[in-house]
């Protein structure tokens, strides 16, 4: 089976127009379009050319993207900050820009995320043993990115 070939862009001014297009439907990384910008084939200069008009007229910005990207994994997937950043990293968004997207989000709310998503893992355990059900729950939590004092003293005020 013949799988089609990619369309290759070679024109900069499409491909700005294209860039422009998928920045707006969705807040971008810089990393993210850079990556999509060499998979249409087009040169280094040319990509960092778009990256810049880009910039400029507003379509990509750091700060928005890592701020938007924090806040909505958060309230969607119930991340913990810990698995946000790294998510971030991923994205190559500077240590600063990842600092102040976390600081956006509510520490009440947070507490109260976690303390939700111990208490829906503490129904659907079956294990008897408190120590083992201790270990699995706080095991979860650090599965979804929360961080492990956090989650200790959580553990030690509601006996789950």
């Amino acid at each position: 089976m013949d799988v089609p070939k990619k369309q290759k862009i070679i024109d900069e001014k499409l491909a700005l127009e294209k860039a422009g297009h998928y920045c707006a439907y969705q807040e971008r990384s810089q990393q993210e379009v850079r990556d999509k910008l060499y998979d249409w084939g087009l040169w280094p200069a040319a990509v960092e050319n778009i990256i810049v008009k880009l910039i400029e007229e507003g379509f990509l910005n750091e700060e928005r993207f890592a701020k938007a990207y924090a806040t909505g994994k958060f309230r969607q997937k119930g991340w913990g900050k810990i698995k946000i950043k790294q998510g971030l990293k991923l994205k190559r968004v500077p240590d600063i820009l990842i600092k102040k997207a976390l600081n956006t989000i509510d520490a009440d709310a947070y507490e109260v995320t976690l303390r939700t998503i111990i208490e829906k893992k503490a129904v659907l355990l079956k294990e008897k043993d408190g120590y083992k059900r201790r270990y699995k729950l706080q095991q979860y939590a650090l599965s979804r990115g929360f961080e492990a004092d956090l989650i200790l003293d959580i553990l030690k005020a509601s006996e789950l």
